[in-house]
């Protein structure tokens, strides 16, 4: 019977997916839902939707709760890492103080200002996290969904003994629109797919045995399709290859779309396809509606929705537990997988059985796709230097590396966009200090 632990469960709308899909895996008919959040009204909440669920399902599951992670961690077969570390109380400088450097940001919690001092503030608690379970639950496997994914993956790999892997959607979600894109069925598209998370490239596509980047180019040319995805589209008209992460999100992620005001407006829409601030203008209100909706689904108000999701987490669970071997993309350390990218964090395919999650060897990246990733992997470096070793100047060095900082500022002018954001975030720093 395994025991899934979920740190950061109080996110109740994806913990009430991620339990979704658990408790409709076949022939897993009892386990243990431990979930842990510091705010304990929203854990609550969990854990409320969690009791609603296993009464759903009709299956021999419990579930526990607590605000004291090191109370429920031992016996985790399983540990899924969701948390939040003070982003309501910073969201806004992430974005703000960056803007007035010309540094402009649609998401900013992976990459760029908004993200490396997200893994400031994120970094110290994982680690701290991940030390409790080394002491109590040593054989867990350990999945990360917390972002900048790259950077807490990587400085979890280096800094702790745990099994480790990095979980995100963007590879699943993308082959489904690129199917959509191309009109062919989703299940019939074939790929090969590596780089890093968010930044992963489709190097083969086809169907049928036919190479599928002709047609998606001429079908790219199609004012109603370009624009569904501006970015991508663009980049891969001039770089080869089809990204893993959304046009706005991914716009962060270049020196190229972002950092001239006419470049923002050619290539950048509103919402997730690029607008300037939006996660900062839209992920507290965004947060709020979910907590609203999980109460109205306790209240009877709303219907509660029991759909599996294409989330690799309950894939992982099914794989090991009931030895059902899977294919998912995973974030994990670069052992030769990549032969063209240094040691880091990377994300290719891996199988998953009772052995645990096994990464594949992907081989050589073309080298312009390379190339950009390896300029990402220097700032994961650094920042995974500033979280194990504590260095400030590690974390001001990423800054300075980062693409698109770096396309729009001088060294002085980044080195001052650094020291303001530390000052205002100071409060949520402590352990540098």
């Amino acid at each position: 019977m395994p025991q899934v632990t979920i740190i950061g469960a109080g996110s109740a709308v994806f913990s009430r997916q991620l339990m979704t899909d658990i408790l409709q895996i076949e022939g897993l008919d009892e386990g243990h839902f431990a979930l842990v959040d510091i705010d304990a009204e929203r854990l609550d909440l969990a854990y409320r939707i969690a009791e609603r669920l296993i009464a759903h399902s009709g299956k021999r599951w419990t579930v526990t709760a607590s605000t004291e992670r090191r109370d429920v961690l031992g016996g985790s077969d399983f540990l899924i890492n969701t948390i939040e570390v003070a982003g309501l109380a910073n969201v806004q400088y992430d974005f703000e103080i960056p803007m007035k450097y010309g540094v402009n940001q649609c998401i900013g919690d992976t990459i760029g200002p908004g993200g490396i001092f997200k893994a400031l503030r994120t970094g110290p608690a994982w680690l701290d996290i991940l030390h409790d379970a080394e002491q109590l639950c040593p054989n867990a496997l350990v999945m990360n969904y917390t972002n900048p994914m790259s950077i807490l993956t990587l400085a979890a790999l280096i800094g702790t003994k745990m099994q480790m892997v990095g979980l995100c959607h963007s590879v699943q979600g993308t082959s489904e629109l690129l199917a959509e894109y191309l009109e062919v069925p989703q299940g019939e598209l074939e790929w090969r797919c590596a780089g890093l998370n968010h930044n992963g490239w489709f190097t083969e596509l086809r169907y049928q045995g036919q190479d599928m980047y002709p047609r998606l180019r001429e079908r790219a040319k199609i004012p109603e399709i370009y624009e569904q995805d501006p970015v991508r589209f663009e980049f891969m008209q001039h770089f080869g290859a089809f990204v893993t992460e959304s046009s706005g999100h991914f716009s962060e992620y270049t020196p190229y779309f972002r950092k001239r005001p006419d470049l923002v407006e050619k290539y950048c829409r509103a919402g997730y396809l690029g607008e300037t601030g939006f996660y900062a203008h839209h992920w507290s209100i965004e947060r709020e509606e979910n907590d609203t909706e999980i109460r109205e689904v306790l209240d009877g108000k709303r219907e509660l929705d029991y759909t599996r999701s294409y989330e690799y987490g309950s894939n992982i669970i099914e794989a090991v537990a009931l030895n059902r071997p899977t294919v998912i993309y995973g974030n994990v350390r670069n052992a030769g997988l990549i032969d063209n990218l240094p040691d880091g964090c990377v994300e290719v395919a891996c199988l998953v059985d009772r052995n645990g999650v096994q990464p594949t060897h992907f081989g050589v990246l073309p080298e312009q796709l390379a190339a950009l990733n390896r300029s990402h992997m220097a700032v994961h470096t650094l920042m995974s230097e500033a979280l194990l070793r504590r260095n400030k100047e590690a974390a001001r060095y990423a800054l300075l590396l980062d693409p698109l900082t770096a396309a729009v500022c001088s060294p002085a002018e980044i080195s001052a966009l650094f020291d303001e954001m530390w000052e205002a975030e100071r409060e949520y720093l402590q352990p540098f200090e």
